[in-house]
């Protein structure tokens, strides 16, 4: 891979809100991490790499999150969900057989039909075609709990790569790409950093940095990259979360949480400076 990769994490609504309130603070500031090499999205983190890579300007995509859009229906990851989630956190030891076990679930929930989710997610993207520059959405396959990683080569229209990526399991239908289902890549990891191994220079904007059981933290994946790469990690702060709030798929949380982003971008700038300018001489 080599040069410089931007990794963008998995959090939802309001994860996508606010990693564009993140990105376009920072290229307001002079930075513009959407000239990355790579670019490596999980599940809100691809619909945002989809969106920042089709050329969309970032300030036409941080001023709709502002806006209020018609019909958009609030979803929540509600006690099911996280029950079943933490049981089998609990009871896994092995990360693929967690991850199939979870796609049984998702296999055999009521959601909403797999054509309309898909055509929401359409609707969010300026474009359906893949970019040229090389980006890496992550998803698993429901039935045997495989990482599955898709770009422009893998023959699999852009739309249901990222609306594989963010079918959150038990919420959202998995998607059906040439006969097989796929859910969301952060059930492996929240941001999947581990892709970028071969970049000099990353930078990771993670809405959700934790971890739990075989799902690792974003930090320990960093870490992991600094071993030969120059890395910087961008998690929520303390008021970024509070703006966030606890559902993470509420729309009406998304204009606050964007304007945290595009704050906290203030407070980053020079570590994430500090990674790209190294690069770019």
């Amino acid at each position: 891979m080599g040069g410089t990769a931007l990794v963008l994490g998995g959090g939802g609504v309001t994860g996508v809100a606010w990693e564009i309130g993140v990105l376009s603070g920072l290229a307001a500031a002079g930075l513009d991490l959407t000239n990355a090499d790579t670019v490596i999205g999980t599940s809100a983190g691809s619909l945002v790499a989809a969106q920042v890579m089709s050329g969309a300007s970032l300030d036409d995509l941080y001023e709709a999150q502002l806006a209020p859009r018609a019909g958009e229906v609030a979803a929540k990851m509600g006690v099911r969900f996280y029950a079943t989630m933490a049981a089998m956190l609990l009871s896994s030891r092995d990360p693929q057989r967690f991850r199939q076990r979870i796609g049984a679930r998702a296999l055999a929930a009521t959601t909403v039909p797999e054509a309309e989710r898909q055509a929401v997610i359409a609707s969010r993207l300026p474009s359906p075609e893949w970019p040229v520059r090389p980006l890496l959405i992550t998803a698993i396959d429901a039935l045997t709990g495989a990482l599955v990683v898709f770009d422009r080569d893998a023959g699999v229209p852009l739309v249901a790569a990222v609306g594989a990526s963010c079918a959150v399991p038990m919420v959202w239908p998995p998607i059906t790409i040439d006969g097989r289902r796929y859910i969301d890549g952060g059930i492996r990891s929240s941001a999947n950093a581990d892709l970028a191994a071969d970049a000099d220079r990353v930078v990771v904007i993670a809405p959700v940095a934790q971890g739990g059981g075989v799902i690792p933290k974003v930090a320990d994946e960093v870490k992991a990259l600094r071993e030969r790469a120059e890395v910087a990690l961008v998690a929520p702060d303390r008021e970024a979360l509070a703006a966030i709030g606890r559902n993470v798929l509420d729309p009406a949380r998304r204009p606050a949480a964007a304007r945290a982003g595009r704050r906290q971008a203030a407070t980053v700038l020079d570590s994430v400076r500090h990674v790209w300018a190294a690069v770019r001489g």
